[in-house]
This record gives C-alpha cells, structure tokens and sequence, in this order.
C-alpha cells in the first residue's frame, strides 16, 4: 500500500526523509516554501557525525559521494586567549574521518538529486483529522495519510500536536562572512587555518570558520535583551565596541565582514513531547529546537532516515500510525539528552568565567 506523505521543510532533515523514502520506492510529496533551491544563501559548514549524519546519508545510500565533498581537515580547532595567545591548537588526523564539514548549499545539492520539490507552497495550518489536512498560503489545501513537520524553529505543523512555542535564551548571535580569504585576507586565513578559531570572552566569543572555496563565517555571541536590534549600519561598531581590547587580529574579523545578520538563539523546552496526534509528526528543530552546538541538523537528519525507513515498511492505516507514534518515543529521549548536553555547552561557551569555555572544550576533544 502506498501512502500519501508528506514533509514540510526542505532542509536536511526534510530531505533526508524524502531521500530514504525515495531510495525504498515510496513516493513523497515535499512541500517547501521557499520558490527555488538558491532563493536564499544556503547557511554555513556543518559537521556531519558518524553515528548521526554520517548514518543517515548512509540510509541514504550516498555516504560514498559525501566523503568525497566534506572537509576532514575542517574538523581543526584552534583557540585564542583574547590577546591573541593561542590555548589550544588541535589538528585532526589525516583519516579522521568523525565530523567532518561539509557546506549546507553542497550537502543540499546532494540530498536533493533527483528528488521532485514543490518550491513556493508556503503551509499556513495543518489540520488532523483521517490523516492531516494541509492549507497554504494561496488558498488552496491537500489531504495525505501522514504529514511530517521538519520546517525548523517557528513551525507550522507543530500547533496541530503542541502549544509550545521557543524562548529566547538570553543570547544573541550576530553572523557576518569573509569572502575570498586566502587571497584578500592572508593573515586572516592563517589566523583561521583549515577549521575555525575561537576567541572566548566575559559573557561574549567570537568564533570563524571556514567553507570551501576561500569563504569564512564568521558568529559573534553575547548576552542581550531581546529587544536590543540596532540598526544596521550601527551593527559592525556596536560589536567592535563590545570586543573592545580583544587582540586586533581578531577584531579584523569583524572588520573586514559583511552582510551582518542579527540571529537571537531560541530553544523549546528541554524534553519536548506531546500527546501522539494522528496523521501528523515533527522531526528537527520543530520538535526540538537547542542551541546550535552542532547537533541539531546531526539528529535531524538521522530522524528523517529511520522515519522513512519505518514508513517504507508500513502497509495499513493503523501500521502507519503505530510508526509514527514509535519513532516519537526514540525520538524523545535522544533529543532530550542533546538538548541538555547543547544547553549546558551555551551556558559554559557564553559564561562570566571564559575558563569554562576552554574546559569545554577540553572535555570534547580528543586526546
């Protein structure tokens, strides 16, 4: 029996859904509301962990074609004390091979293939009732037997299974970016070397990162009031001031960026559940949005792989049910244990005491 599905979001974890699925056979209707794959710049580097990411490409069957674009050397650390001393400086091995980078724009590329995307349908509601009824934005609507939310932090699937909504964590994250590094920035992209570098401060960090092609990210971190926003011509001075005496090579980092985007952190509550709704599930940020420590798109990915392997092999109604209501539960409690792993690293990496920062990290390297 083939069922009607669906999933909301064309990130990875909505992709890596549809991809298994399309690997067993099973047709998928993804609905995205974007109007195109580049409407938008795709984000930064993730790093992809075996037993996560890593295992749900391989569900996917293109575990082999990953390796051959990710980044292992990507995977080097090095910290600074804010007068430009250096802490820690670590190097993967050359066949580490545990979490390497991987650009979001090429993993994107490479779970799309040859999967059929409907751009443009923004969903505004999703209804259950004998599967789930889905509306849009342009007034139209659509029923499936199984409607699975990956559409990220604010959600429009989660209201028709819980009232939770995000908080704001207390910290703000400003991202800026660094063009042609290598080249235009030389001492920079030495600073930087083949992964990021990260500056830990009172209450404040400043992290960069490397992509391909000469492209560096650059998040600068900090406690704010919600409401503090300023304005945007204001956003390269207000962070140099809160930086102020911080060595000037890292405050080239924020000199030399552009397109500053202002990205306060929200999270759902640790442990996050709901009473199991018929026809409609979460998976992702929409079920259990943490602070981004680097596992969130890991677990994400990993839930829309063993979700479409479960759904390939149900054959009724009532079998497709019971799946979703089992993968809720192992979702549950994995989730539950990342998310209070990643929101105790935020309160260390964003501590009055930046020592607690370099222990972090000390804890999670290894020897």
């Amino acid at each position: 029996m083939r069922h009607r599905i669906a999933v909301v979001g064309g990130g990875p974890a909505g992709l890596t859904f549809a991809r298994v699925l399309h690997r067993h056979g099973h047709p998928v209707t993804v609905l995205e509301r974007d109007p195109g794959p580049n409407a938008r710049p795709p984000g930064g580097t993730l790093d992809l962990h075996e037993g996560l990411g890593q295992l749900a490409l391989d569900k996917a069957g293109l575990l082999a074609e990953f390796q051959a674009l990710s980044r292992p050397e990507g995977q080097a650390m090095r910290i600074l004390d804010v007068d430009g001393t250096v802490l820690r400086d670590w190097r993967p091995r050359p066949d580490d091979l545990a979490n390497p980078e991987i650009d979001r724009g090429q993993l994107r590329d490479l779970l799309l293939g040859p999967l059929d995307v409907q751009w443009g349908r923004m969903v505004t509601e999703v209804t259950p009732g004998d599967g789930a009824l889905v509306r849009f934005a342009d007034g139209r609507q659509e029923a499936f037997d199984l409607v699975v939310g990956a559409d990220g932090a604010w959600s429009r699937v989660r209201p028709a299974v819980s009232a939770a909504t995000p908080r704001y964590t207390g910290v703000t994250m400003v991202e800026t970016s660094l063009d042609d590094v290598d080249t235009r920035h030389p001492a920079l992209a030495r600073l930087i070397g083949d992964g990021s570098v990260a500056v830990y401060g009172m209450n404040r960090n400043l992290v960069a990162q490397r992509n391909s092609g000469g492209h560096v990210k650059v998040y600068a971190q900090f406690r704010a009031p919600l409401d503090r926003h300023p304005d945007a011509g204001a956003v390269r001075s207000n962070l140099l001031a809160l930086f102020d005496g911080w060595a000037p090579p890292v405050l080239d980092l924020l000199r030399h960026g552009v397109a500053f985007i202002h990205r306060p952190l929200h999270v759902l509550p640790v442990g996050h559940t709901w009473a199991h709704v018929p026809g409609v599930t979460l998976m992702g940020d929409a079920a259990h949005l943490m602070p981004p420590l680097g596992a969130g798109a890991n677990l994400a990915m990993l839930e829309g792989a063993e979700l479409a392997e479960s759904v390939a092999t149900a054959s009724g109604p009532g079998d497709l049910d019971e799946v979703a209501r089992a993968f809720e539960e192992q979702m549950w409690a994995r989730a539950r244990r990342w998310a209070e792993i990643t929101t105790a690293g935020l309160e260390r990496l964003v501590s009055p005491n930046p020592a607690q920062a370099l222990a972090l990290f000390d804890d999670v390297q290894p020897s």
